[in-house]
């Protein structure tokens, strides 16, 4: 998703809000007259997530059979397509199954996915989903969008697992700042991600437009609509009027249900977790660095990262409002016995936020107000400066003096 511009209440089917604004793309030749179009960001967003904290502690399961690929025909994805126990409809065709065989054919990043999707993310997206009536299936979306990576940013600035732009994820209640960036918290975004598939469902009543909504926007699939005729149109009657990016959505995402639902078909296997998932979650009232934490509770920082996303500068902000910390379970009664004194450990150095600063030769006694004092016999700016508590360089610069030598009657600036 990357951007949108108007209330939900001026939602419509003719407005200009754009979800997923098109991004650059690749073309893959698939016949002589046809071409399917892969987001740039595609394969970036895939072989990111090997350095993801949580798959650097996993291992490969066992259920594997061999290493060899395995690819299906028509029969085989028509059926399996249809056995799934879903409202949304999941047609094939030759778009579809050329981007199946693209997942099939980077099996190892599809296996991270699915080890990191299973035991993490996808009961959270499906609660988000379940709480607001949208097909379970859509869990599926963030692994098109961001393959499951909560600290993705695209170049046209989106974030988080759901990809949202800043004017959407404000609008559906997530906090974007410079310290604090909700758009990556896997909650929070997933509520706001359900929130909004709800409401582009409410205009639509079809999943498929809705997520290409979701992609392009509502006043392109409006404008698609419009050059295929006009009136009630699906998804695959007004495709040839899409942005191009957005004629791969669709297909792409049918591909991520068919991989994530029959991976051991072709001989692939979840990576499992060698650590622990248990977490819960601490209200930080107090300002603190995530490196406050890893220091004095021997927690690794990359899980804390991993564990809290949201945080973009790794700083808690808890002096202005309550934040919410995300712990490993069997961390959290050293976190409450070390409460008050985690925000001083280096705190000068890792959370400074110095609240007053009185800057360089500045006179804090001084008000303001100009005093003109005239040089007597005898005087010497030494002597005048120790009167007015005051620097010599001072009377200098107030007075444009390049040397010391005054004069009997002179006036001088003096700044009280």
């Amino acid at each position: 998703m990357k951007k949108i511009i108007f209330a939900i209440a001026a939602l419509s089917i003719s407005g200009t809000i754009a979800a997923t604004e098109p991004t650059d793309t690749l073309e893959m030749i698939v016949g002589p007259d046809t071409a399917i179009v892969v987001p740039v960001e595609f394969d970036a967003d895939l072989d990111e997530i090997v350095h993801n904290w949580y798959l650097t502690n996993a291992q490969l399961g066992d259920c594997r059979k061999d290493t060899g690929l395995v690819l299906g025909n028509k029969e085989i994805y028509i059926e399996r397509l249809q056995k799934l126990p879903y409202v949304m409809e999941m047609p094939y065709n030759d778009i579809v199954k050329k981007f199946i065989e693209m997942y099939l054919q980077k099996s190892d990043k599809v296996e991270y996915m699915l080890g990191l999707g299973q035991t993490y993310y996808f009961p959270m997206f499906e609660e988000a989903l379940e709480r607001y009536g949208v097909p379970l299936e859509l869990k599926y979306l963030p692994v098109i969008e961001s393959a499951l990576n909560a600290r993705a940013t695209s170049r046209a600035g989106a974030a988080g697992l759901w990809q949202f732009m800043v004017p959407t994820g404000r609008l559906y209640g997530l906090e974007v700042n410079s310290l604090v960036d909700e758009r990556r918290d896997p909650l929070k975004a997933s509520d706001a991600a359900a929130r909004y598939l709800r409401d582009l469902y409410n205009i639509y009543q079809d999943w498929h437009l809705v997520i290409a909504a979701y992609n392009c926007g509502p006043g392109n699939v409006a404008k698609a609509t419009r050059y295929a005729g006009g009136g009630k149109k699906d998804y695959w009657q007004i495709y040839p009027y899409l942005p191009s990016e957005t004629r791969s959505y669709v297909p792409i995402f049918i591909a991520a249900n068919y991989v994530m639902n029959y991976y051991r078909e072709h001989n692939m296997c979840p990576m499992q977790p060698t650590v622990t998932v248990a977490t819960d979650t601490i209200m930080v009232d107090k300002r603190i660095n995530l490196q406050q934490v890893s220091e004095l509770l021997n927690i690794s920082l990359d899980e804390l990262r991993f564990l809290n996303p949201q945080y973009r500068q790794d700083i808690v902000p808890g002096n202005i409002k309550p934040y919410p910390l995300v712990l490993p379970f069997n961390q959290l009664s050293a976190y409450i016995d070390n409460r008050d004194t985690i925000p001083l450990h280096r705190a000068a150095e890792l959370v400074a936020n110095r609240a007053e600063v009185q800057p360089a030769q500045y006179n804090p006694s001084s008000d303001g107000r100009v005093t003109y004092y005239k040089v007597r016999s005898g005087d010497t700016l030494g002597g005048i400066a120790a009167r007015y508590h005051c620097t010599v360089n001072q009377i200098k610069r107030w007075n444009g003096l390049r040397g010391s030598m005054i004069r009997i009657g002179q006036r001088l600036k003096i700044y009280r």
